[in-house]
C-alpha cells in the first residue's frame, strides 16, 4: 500500500475527510459540496502526522531541485511545516495571509535570505488561492518558491489553472480520487455514487 493510500485512510479514519452522497456539505464561499476536509486533525494524532511528514519527504525527495527553506501557510500549514523542517533539519518560516497590523507589520515569520530556495507547506488545496498569495509574498521579498506541497487536493481545475497562471508548480501528498477509490473498495459507497461525486467536482 502506497504512502498516498494509506494516509487517504487514515484522514477517512479520523474524519479529517468526510464524503456525504447527499446532503452536501457548505463551504465559506457558499458552495455546497459533498466533501468537507479538515487535516488540523492529523496534529492530534502522532502516527498519522509523522507519516505526513514522510510524505513530505517522499516528494521533495522527488524533486530534482532541493530547498533551503521550509515554509508554513497560516495557520494550517505552520505545524506540518514545523515538523518537516525538524526532520530535515532546515530553517522554517511562516507566511500570514496579509501583514500584521501592529508591530513591524510582518507578513512573513522568521529569516531566509534573498535567493534561497523555497518549498511551501500548505494542509489543503481548494482553488489554491491562499497557497499561490502565500508563494508570491515569499517572491516579493527575494525568495526562489519551488512548489506548493499540500496534504491533500480536492483537483479542482480552478486550482490547476491558477497554479499554471502563477507559473508555480504544486503537489499534494494524496487526494479526492485516492478517497473515492478507497470508499468503494470497502464498499462504503458505489461504483455509480463514486461517477456521481467525480461529476459533482467536473461542474464546478
Amino acid at each position: 500500500m502506497g504512502l498516498n493510500h494509506e494516509i487517504a485512510k487514515d484522514l477517512l479514519d479520523i474524519k479529517a475527510i468526510q464524503i456525504r452522497t447527499e446532503d452536501y456539505f457548505t463551504w465559506t464561499s457558499g458552495i455546497k459540496s459533498p466533501i468537507y476536509c479538515d487535516n488540523r486533525l492529523t496534529m492530534s494524532y502522532p502516527a498519522i502526522r509523522k507519516k505526513v511528514v514522510k510524505g513530505f519527504v517522499e516528494l521533495i525527495e522527488q524533486m530534482d531541485v532541493k530547498p533551503d527553506v521550509i515554509a508554513g501557510c497560516a495557520t494550517a500549514g505552520i505545524p506540518h511545516a514545523a515538523w518537516l523542517a525538524d526532520e530535515l533539519n532546515l530553517p522554517m518560516v511562516y507566511v500570514r495571509s496579509k501583514p500584521k497590523g501592529h508591530g513591524k507589520g510582518n507578513q512573513i515569520e522568521g529569516h531566509f535570505e534573498k535567493g534561497q530556495k523555497v518549498v511551501v507547506i500548505e494542509d489543503l488545496i481548494s482553488t489554491g488561492g491562499s497557497s499561490i498569495d502565500s508563494a508570491q509574498a515569499l517572491m516579493n521579498e527575494g525568495a526562489e518558491v519551488l512548489s506548493v506541497l499540500a496534504i491533500f487536493t480536492y483537483g479542482l481545475e480552478k486550482s490547476v489553472e491558477k497554479f499554471s497562471e502563477a507559473n508555480l508548480a504544486f503537489d499534494t501528498i494524496t487526494n479526492y480520487e485516492e478517497v473515492l477509490a478507497l470508499l468503494v473498495e470497502d464498499g462504503t459507497i458505489s461504483g455509480a455514487e463514486s461517477e456521481k461525486l467525480q461529476a459533482w467536482r467536473k461542474e464546478l
